[in-house]
């Protein structure tokens, strides 16, 4: 597996950088349509602000992942996503790992992600956090199986919560890491 820039992609990667897209977030409603997804795909060409990098194995796309210049010494990650089939091998954290290479020759100190709960992965879903949303953000527990806690074991940390953000009881969890020595 080697991990590229999107921009080395041919035509026919890109659309399956979308495809990848649009079925990891089946579940959750996001990237409904194929003109979505590609869309979010083609937001990231050509690079700039946004940048995205894609883990290929032979001509295979086997996930991407995007940054986002925020801010000055922080960058957004969004999205990450790994071909449902594939995931489990490592891939994820391999592709963000990535990112934070790319971040860090950037100038960044820190990656910031905010992973929402519209699912029900964690104990936060449908409960009403208001009042002491950060003392609930404290306890969350998984449910089943949720992005938090994959970023919580590659050293992401909690550092928010939107409640309702979603709707009633759907949170966005944030997330961040240091990436760069101060």
């Amino acid at each position: 597996m080697e991990i590229v820039a999107l921009e080395k992609l041919d035509p026919a990667q890109v659309t399956d950088c979308a495809r990848i897209l649009r079925e990891a977030f089946a579940a959750s409603g996001g990237y409904g349509g194929p003109s979505e997804a590609e869309r979010e795909i083609a937001s990231f060409l050509p690079p700039g602000e946004r940048f995205a990098l894609a883990a290929v194995e032979g001509r295979r796309v086997l996930g991407l992942v995007g940054g986002i210049d925020t801010y000055s010494h922080a960058m957004e990650l969004h999205p990450l996503v790994v071909d449902p089939p594939q995931q489990g091998r490592g891939i994820g954290a391999a592709l963000v790992k990535a990112l934070e290479a790319q971040a860090a020759a950037r100038g960044k100190l820190a990656v910031y992600l905010g992973t929402d709960d519209e699912i029900g992965g964690t104990s936060l879903f449908g409960a009403d956090i208001f009042p002491n949303a950060l003392a609930k953000l404290a306890a969350i527990a998984p449910t089943t199986g949720h992005p938090f806690f994959f970023y919580q074991k590659l050293g992401y940390e909690p550092i928010g919560v939107i409640p309702d953000a979603n709707g009633f009881g759907k949170p966005d969890l944030l997330m961040g890491r240091r990436i760069a020595k101060t």
